[in-house]
């Protein structure tokens, strides 16, 4: 987010509103401040600090230089980036513009920053890239790590949602119509399954991600002929550490796997979640009424109406997510030469706007799962609805053997049209040996639903944990 001022022609600040508060994303509001635009100005910061750092580490940069630009820039140590350097993110905007990144008009901001007898270590050898590309990992690598801890927490809610409604007996539905009996724990299992997925793979994109260096064409030959090839060759490593990065293999500049991968694991992280909003939304209409948020929004016009308001954003989110990830691949496939033009520009504003997405949901779907409610009542009434419909499947295979499958359709038939299936099947003179009442009762055709909650509840938990399960 920009800041609220910008100058006007004659110098003199002007205060003018933030061009984006949330106002049309409200499922990102109070929860975006990791990836504003502050937060990627302070990472620029923390990677030009981080390269005269990593001079200093092998001994080429001398240790006073190494102060002087820390403290001038407001270094706060290694893993904690950049505060305070004094910075204004609309002038260095504005003045991006030309040379199309805001790293070329930042290394001067800074260069004017610092004793004079250490500007000329500031952006020594490296290229815009090297900064740009390193500052929205370690963007990224933080709101990441945010987005990761929300996931766990959802996790956690779900796990404790389902052990407590192991034995709601529930109608399964497929391709909107009932199916057969599920449990509402086994339901929340298979999304706590899904989360847990997808939060294991973002966990290790983020732990993944790299520092960028390798001068103007990806060969370090600048920092070779400064430091020599011993040194520029162990550069990258105290590099990536004072930025609490991973340390690259090689320059990454038009090989985009961070991007994309981090990308991939924020979208899949974001499907998991809403599919949980997906399933909420739809099991609390006013004719299904099964579930229900815990802070139910209203209605401007409708004052009777609990909206869920929280799985309504997080769907947002959903929507919006796929398409952000695509541009991603897009952008990184069309990444030409050792530099990309306009490719590379694509992805910062849709990898901001990805993070930025996965913060607020994630966040917002674990306040979501912690306040969720069963109405116990509306689940044994919408399961009744379909009466013994609900396990013809089970009397599918009881009774052909017995009655052939001509008999048992028309059955099916009658029962479809408003018979009581039930009392069709007792008075079939082939079943008199059967327990009828036992063959129609929902909750004795579950299958392997118990265990599969189980399963879900013994895997590991977030810190590797084992959780505890149903005796």
């Amino acid at each position: 987010m920009p800041s609220d001022a910008t100058p006007d022609r004659s110098g003199a600040r002007e205060s003018l509103p933030a061009f984006d508060v949330g106002l049309l994303s409200p499922v990102s509001v109070g929860h975006d401040a990791l990836v504003a635009d502050q937060a990627v100005l302070d990472a620029l910061v923390a990677a030009e600090v981080a390269l005269v750092r990593a001079y200093g580490a092998v001994g080429v940069a001398p240790a006073a230089v190494v102060e002087d630009v820390s403290s001038a820039l407001g270094w706060q140590g290694d893993g904690r980036g950049c505060l305070g350097h004094g910075l204004d993110a609309v002038v260095l905007a504005e003045a991006s513009v030309s040379g199309g990144n805001p790293v070329i008009p930042l290394v001067g901001e800074l260069k004017a920053r610092v004793p004079e007898s250490a500007r000329r270590w500031v952006h020594r050898g490296a290229t815009s890239q090297d900064i740009q590309d390193s500052a929205l990992m370690l963007v990224s690598c933080r709101a990441g790590r945010a987005i990761v801890a929300h996931l766990r927490n959802v996790e956690a809610e779900l796990a404790t949602f389902a052990r407590a409604h192991a034995d709601d007996v529930a109608a399964a539905r497929t391709l909107t119509q009932h199916a057969v009996p599920t449990t509402v724990g086994l339901r929340a299992a298979v999304w706590l399954r899904g989360v847990r997925r997808a939060t294991d793979r973002l966990e290790a994109a983020v732990t993944e991600l790299p520092a960028q260096l390798g001068g103007a064409g990806g060969t370090l030959a600048a920092i070779v002929e400064i430091a020599g090839a011993d040194a520029a060759a162990r550069l990258s490593s105290p590099f990536a550490a004072a930025l609490g990065l991973a340390v690259p293999d090689a320059p990454w500049h038009t090989n985009r796997w961070p991007v994309s991968e981090l990308g991939d694991a924020l979208v899949q992280a974001i499907d998991a979640i809403g599919k949980i909003a997906t399933d909420i939304a739809t099991l609390s209409r006013t004719e299904i009424g099964e579930l229900a948020e815990g802070a139910a929004g209203g209605s401007s016009a409708m004052p009777q109406k609990r909206n869920p308001s929280g799985s309504v954003l997080i769907r947002s989110a959903a929507l919006r997510a796929p398409q952000l990830g695509a541009t991603l691949h897009l952008a990184a496939a069309l990444a030409a030469d050792e530099r990309p033009d306009g490719s590379w520009h694509a992805e910062w504003p849709t990898l901001r706007e990805l993070l930025r997405l996965a913060l607020g949901a994630t966040a917002t779907s674990a306040r979501v799962v912690a306040g969720l409610s069963v109405d116990r009542a509306a689940v044994s009434r919408n399961l009744a609805l379909t009466g013994a419909l609900i396990v013809s499947e089970r009397l599918s295979l009881t009774l052909v053997p017995l009655i052939g499958r001509e008999r048992f359709d028309a059955l099916v038939a009658d029962a479809s049209g408003g018979a009581d299936l039930a009392d069709l099947v007792r008075a079939l003179p082939e079943t008199a040996e059967l327990d009828v009442d036992a063959l129609v009762d929902p909750a004795r055709y579950l299958g392997l639903a118990d265990a599969y909650l189980d399963g879900a509840l013994r895997e590991r938990g977030p810190h590797g944990e084992t959780p505890e399960v149903l005796s």
